[in-house]
C-alpha cells in the first residue's frame, strides 16, 4: 500500500505544479497584453507627433508667400520713391529766382554783329534756382517778345553774387529797316513784371528779336 500512496502524492504534486504553471502562464499573458497596450497607445501619439510636425511645413509656404507679397508691395511703392525733387536734382529745396532777385546788364557785343550780351547777377543774399529757358525779352514800343534761339539749357542754382549770361539778337543782317531802341525789358518768366534795363553802347536797330537760354559763360551765350 505504501507504494500506491506515493504515486497519488506525486500526482497531486504534479497537478499542483501544473496549476501553478498555468497560473503563471496566464499572468505572463496578461502582462504581455498590458505591456502591449502602451505600445498601441504610443502609435497614436506618434501619429499626433507626425501631425504636429506637418503643421510647420505647411506654414513655411505661407511665410514664403507673405515674403513674396512684401517684396511685391515694395515693388508697387517704387513710384512713390520716384516722387522727389526737380528732374535735374539740383534744386536742393532752394526757391526759384524771381526777376527782382537779379540785377541786369545789357551791352552791345562787338561780334557777332547785331548782338548784345545780357548778364544777370544774383543780388540777393540767398541762392535761388534760375529758370534757364523762360527768359522774356521785349522792346518798349514793339509788340511781342523775342523768340527763343539755340539749345535749351538746364535750370541751376545761382548763388549769391554769381552771374548767368544770355545772348540777344536785335536784327538780322539780311533784313532792312527796324526800330531804334536804347533799352529792353527783361523778365525771368512770362508771369512776372519785367525790369527795364538800358542798352550799353546803344542804341540798336531792332527788326527780329531773338534770345538764348541762360548759360554759365558769355562765350556760350554769344555762340547762337
Amino acid at each position: 500500500m505504501a507504494y500506491t500512496a506515493r504515486p497519488r502524492r506525486t500526482t497531486m504534486v504534479l497537478a499542483t505544479l501544473s496549476l501553478g504553471v498555468m497560473a503563471l502562464t496566464a499572468c505572463n499573458g496578461d502582462g504581455e497584453k498590458d505591456s502591449a497596450a502602451p505600445s498601441a497607445s504610443s502609435s497614436p501619439s506618434g501619429a499626433g507627433a507626425g501631425k504636429g510636425s506637418a503643421a510647420p511645413s505647411t506654414s513655411a509656404p505661407s511665410d514664403g508667400g507673405k515674403a513674396d507679397g512684401d517684396s511685391a508691395g515694395t515693388g508697387g511703392s517704387t513710384p512713390q520713391a520716384s516722387a522727389p525733387a526737380a528732374d535735374d536734382g539740383q534744386d536742393g529745396g532752394v526757391g526759384m529766382c524771381e526777376t527782382t532777385d537779379l540785377s541786369y546788364n545789357v551791352t552791345v557785343a562787338s561780334k557777332p554783329v547785331n548782338h548784345a550780351l545780357l548778364k544777370a547777377t544774383n543780388k540777393s543774399s540767398d541762392s535761388c534756382l534760375l529758370p534757364a529757358n523762360e527768359l522774356v525779352i521785349t522792346i518798349p514800343g514793339l509788340d511781342g517778345a523775342a523768340e527763343h534761339a539755340g539749345p535749351e539749357g538746364k535750370d541751376w542754382i545761382l548763388k549769391s553774387g554769381e552771374s548767368a549770361y544770355a545772348g540777344i539778337l536785335f536784327a538780322r543782317a539780311d533784313t532792312e529797316g527796324g526800330k531804334t531802341a536804347d533799352k529792353v525789358e527783361i523778365a525771368l518768366t512770362p508771369a512776372e513784371s519785367p525790369a527795364t534795363v538800358p542798352i550799353n553802347d546803344g542804341p540798336v536797330t531792332v527788326n527780329d528779336g531773338q534770345v538764348t537760354s541762360f548759360f554759365g559763360t558769355a562765350e556760350d551765350a554769344l555762340t547762337y
